[in-house]
């Protein structure tokens, strides 16, 4: 079964839950493309990456054998995979959430210089859920929505928001799992 990246309901309310997500690690790719294109084209190397083209982190030292100081290290699929609005227009980030069995110093590192690590600190966040296809307006529409919300229950958004993929591209649309996730003030 694939890992889900952890939170913890804190309250619900009309149209969201807000949650408590801790602190984690994500493998991340800035790509210039279209919303659609964006996660399809960082797939292959994001999951190149889990894969195992990566270099494993070992202990250095005269017990290590060389061989495994440089070996690489496959790494468990989780959910969500994420897709936030990058640094300039057209740009998208998209994140694949880590195994939380990983720390920083035990965490591989990539191969492909495209491919970055950084660590996500805790947060509180307003979550809506939803089914459907993956397309720019239905999470649009739901982002909308959900910012509304946000604001008509006296919380402060703060952040980029998040669009997650829960399912494999061969679920039926109607089955798929996705949330819109905005940080909010604490």
């Amino acid at each position: 079964m694939t890992e889900q990246q952890p939170y913890r309901v804190v309250s619900r309310h009309p149209g969201f839950e807000l949650r408590r997500y801790p602190a984690h690690l994500v493998a991340e790719m800035q790509i210039q493309a279209s919303f659609t294109r964006a996660p399809i084209e960082a797939f292959r190397p994001l999951a190149a990456y889990i894969g195992g083209a990566n270099r494993a982190r070992h202990p250095a030292g005269p017990a290590v054998p060389a061989e495994a100081a440089s070996g690489s290290e496959k790494i468990a699929m989780t959910v969500p995979v994420v897709q936030i609005e990058g640094e300039w227009p057209g740009a998208y980030l998209i994140q694949f959430v880590m195994p939380a069995s990983f720390t920083a110093a035990t965490l591989p590192e990539p191969v492909d210089a495209r491919v970055r690590i950084r660590a996500v600190p805790a947060r509180l966040a307003a979550a809506m859920r939803f089914s459907g296809r993956w397309t720019e307006q239905a999470f649009s529409q739901r982002a909308t929505m959900l910012g509304r919300s946000v604001t008509a229950a006296g919380l402060q958004p703060t952040g980029a928001i998040r669009y997650a993929r829960f399912d494999p591209p061969w679920k039926p649309w109607f089955l798929r799992r996705n949330e819109v996730v905005l940080p909010v003030v604490e």
